[in-house]
């Protein structure tokens, strides 16, 4: 039997469910809201921060710039929030963003974890029912089937040219 892989994709729809305001689900000082992204950021606060960054779709090691570039400024806290507030449509200022990330970064990154948090948590993904056909995993060390068996293409059009004497 011959398999094909899928030709068509589902479509995906990604909704939330009391459509997210566009103002940050928690405040920079609301720390205690979830402790346990509090502890991690007080206790653990480069673990925090690079979960964070992960867990917003940016490499993994991107906080780590700030111990080498960070001074007064943290640039890649700024830029981390800028990037989630213009992504999630959040309303604010660059100049808000510099002033939070510049008095406390450690408060941001928890505001930050908070917000991925509290979006993951209300997504709704949609994924319409499409029929197609999938290609069957083949079993690790063997052979292609191409390889195995004939396929019905070759079978299909195979007619032999005289009839075989089997004997009886």
């Amino acid at each position: 039997m011959a398999h094909t892989a899928a030709t068509v994709q589902p479509a995906m729809v990604v909704t939330t469910n009391n459509m997210m305001m566009n103002q940050w689900s928690s405040g920079v000082c609301d720390c205690c809201e979830d402790m346990g992204i509090c502890c991690c950021g007080f206790w653990c606060t480069y673990c925090l921060m690079c979960k964070t960054s992960e867990d917003f779709g940016e490499c993994l090691c991107l906080p780590l710039l700030e111990i080498c570039f960070g001074g007064i400024i943290h640039p890649i806290t700024l830029a981390m929030r800028s990037s989630m507030r213009e992504r999630f449509h959040i309303k604010g200022s660059i100049q808000n963003d510099c002033c939070v990330a510049t008095c406390c970064p450690v408060c941001v990154w928890c505001q930050m974890a908070r917000e991925l948090k509290a979006r993951r948590h209300n997504l709704v993904v949609i994924n319409p029912a499409v029929s197609t056909v999938h290609q069957q995993p083949q079993a690790f060390n063997q052979p292609p089937q191409a390889f195995n068996q004939p396929t019905q293409a070759i079978n299909a059009g195979y007619q032999p040219m005289h009839p075989v004497n089997t004997g009886y």
